[in-house]
């Protein structure tokens, strides 16, 4: 770090701001928001962080900063700052497409149009969005045909076609009381926030009407309005308990991604949903409220936003201005439980696409190989498991190009009392003085959990043996996100996290740790389920589930006598049982 960097690091105010990192050119390559810009800004050059922030800060050169009152003045900068100057690691709502709306423009004569832009014109009244153009169009021409509002976006000077087809009243030549365009504004609003019982009780009396005076033509028409009315009101997807316009966000944050759920929820229910998955180089809060921030410029503001507990949701609501709710219970909590179950479903389905395309194609294999220096085609990875020293176990997971060899895999029981470097040197001896032993084959690559540390400790394995494997460390961040790569010689390996590279590591990454903390799982459940009775002799597990079975618990089977135990054990043993549970009764 330069000395003029230093410099304004130490000199940073703690007052709320936001800040802008530069690069060597002056490109401003990140913007970010703070309580306190001293603390947060002095954050990105001390300790660990994950490979995107690592690399983000790596090209950092200098910075500014701008002094706000308030947080919420710092948020709403930010969010400028980054539309402004679209900087590459910031989270941005990038999404091009713009959701249809209807409006009624606000005039003497007023108009229904579909728009997409919602902020040029605030004094009209906007009825969305719509899941897509084709079911607002196909609302207007409903309307239209029920209403005889104004269809002209130009006031003409004399009545066209609509006013002889009786779907216009014609106030380009005839005074129209504009009361009578208020009450069909009315109606029309009733029927856009979902009440829709007045026109279909009106339009089915009409239908038996014209039905009676066997004026079939008309009748036909009003049951297509019915069946058209009645459609719309139905297409959409989840209903909740009441008839409120809410919007509702969640997050799911894992591997060094950040997904985001929003449900746009209109008259209860569920009109569109809204997608984001992008690399994550800041706070996941953070990002997800300049995100939901974001998205709310180019979007109208419903009357309630749904949110999870975050620790700025008070600056957001100022900033919104607009109610925030966080639930804790009830159907808001059912939505937002929704909304962060899909964010986390479809950031794992990104991984397991690309996993799927691993599986056909093995080019990935030739980055080992590149960092090795040599042809890779197996990997083998380890990874420990225990809690506080206890059940110490280790998993080796194996790869041949690019594909999880199962029959390769091997677990191990090591000693309590080592330490996580201990434990490794333990597995990697184990591993390969019984593989030359056997004089079978050797990996081609081996991956340890850790930095250098590790990489030196698996070294005084190795070079004992005599083997000459590439070893390369997986170096993690303080979220245990992978990091970097790391060789002998402790270099670190930037691994970029949108190539498939870095899905083949997450992959193995969770196939070991998998394979591990399951079998640590079995020798945890073992231990908690041993009992006296498994020093008895004459006692095994047999015995032991029978008279579980008899007795129901182990309570009973102490307060049995000889002769209840006969029922189960033979008289020796059961004699044996209860000298020796009396025994242990009595210390």
């Amino acid at each position: 770090m330069n000395t003029d960097l230093q410099a304004k690091l130490q000199n940073l105010p703690m007052e709320p701001g936001c800040y802008l990192m530069k690069d060597a050119t002056g490109t401003i390559i990140y913007v970010g928001k703070a309580k306190k810009l001293k603390n947060r800004v002095n954050q990105y050059f001390v300790g660990a962080h994950d490979f995107k922030t690592t690399k983000m800060v790596s090209h950092v050169k200098d910075f500014d900063f701008f002094i706000t009152r308030t947080e919420k003045e710092a948020l709403l900068l930010e969010i400028n700052l980054i539309k402004k100057h679209r900087p590459r690691y910031n989270i941005m709502f990038m999404d091009d497409k713009t959701y249809p709306y209807i409006k009624i423009t606000k005039e003497d004569y007023p108009t229904l149009t579909v728009v997409r832009e919602t902020k040029k014109d605030r004094k009209s009244k906007y009825f969305g969005p719509f899941p897509d153009a084709t079911a607002a169009h196909q609302t207007i021409r409903l309307l239209q045909t029920l209403y005889p509002l104004r269809k002209c976006k130009v006031m003409p000077k004399k009545v066209c076609l609509y006013y002889h087809l009786g779907q216009c009243l014609g106030p380009c030549e005839y005074e129209v009381d504009p009361k009578v365009y208020l009450s069909i504004v009315e109606k029309i609003t009733r029927f856009l926030n979902g009440d829709n019982k007045e026109i279909l009780h009106d339009l089915k009396m009409k239908m038996q009407d014209a039905t009676e005076k066997m004026q079939y033509e008309n009748a036909i028409e009003y049951r297509d309005l019915i069946q058209s009315i009645e459609h719309i009101a139905d297409k959409q997807e989840v209903q909740t308990q009441d008839k409120s316009n809410r919007d509702v966000f969640s997050y799911y944050c894992d591997k060094g991604y950040l997904s985001i759920q929003g449900f746009f929820i209109r008259q209860g229910k569920l009109l569109e949903r809204e997608l984001s998955l992008s690399p994550l180089y800041g706070e996941e809060q953070d990002e997800f409220i300049s995100f939901v921030t974001q998205y709310y410029q180019k979007h109208p503001l419903p009357p309630e936003i749904v949110l999870p507990n975050l620790d700025d949701i008070t600056v957001l609501e100022e900033a919104l201005e607009t109610k925030i709710t966080v639930p804790i219970k009830g159907y808001r909590k059912k939505l937002l439980d929704l909304a962060e179950n899909n964010a986390k479903n479809q950031l794992y389905l990104k991984f397991d696409v690309i996993e799927a395309k691993l599986d056909d194609d093995a080019s990935m294999m030739k980055i080992f190989s590149e960092l090795a220096h040599r042809d890779v085609h197996r990997v083998e990875i380890f990874d420990n498991s225990h809690i506080s020293g206890a059940f110490t176990v280790a998993a080796c997971v194996v790869f041949d190009d690019g594909r999880p060899n199962k029959a390769e895999y091997r677990i191990y029981k090591l000693h309590t009392t080592n330490s996580d470097v201990d434990s490794m040197k333990e597995v990697l001896y184990r591993r390969y003085y019984r593989l030359m032993i056997e004089e079978v084959r050797m990996p081609d690559c081996i991956l340890v959990d850790g930095g250098i540390q590790q990489i030196e400790a698996a070294k005084q394995i190795l070079d004992p043996l005599g083997l000459d494997i590439p070893l390369f460390g997986l170096v993690k961040d303080d979220k245990h996100n992978t990091s970097g790569m790391m060789n002998q010689m402790g270099e670190l390996k930037e691994i970029d996290k949108n190539s498939p590279f870095f899905f083949l590591l997450t992959r193995m990454q969770d196939e070991v740790h998998r394979f591990a903390i399951t079998y640590h799982r079995k020798l945890r459940q073992k231990a908690q389920t041993k009992s006296i009775l498994d020093e008895i002799e004459g006692i095994g597990e047999v015995r032991k589930k029978k008279l579980l079975k008899h007795f129901g618990s182990f309570k009973q089977i102490k307060n049995a006598s000889i002769e209840q135990l006969m029922e189960v054990l033979p008289r020796e043993i059961a004699e044996n049982v209860v000298q020796i549970l009396s025994e242990s009764n009595e210390e």
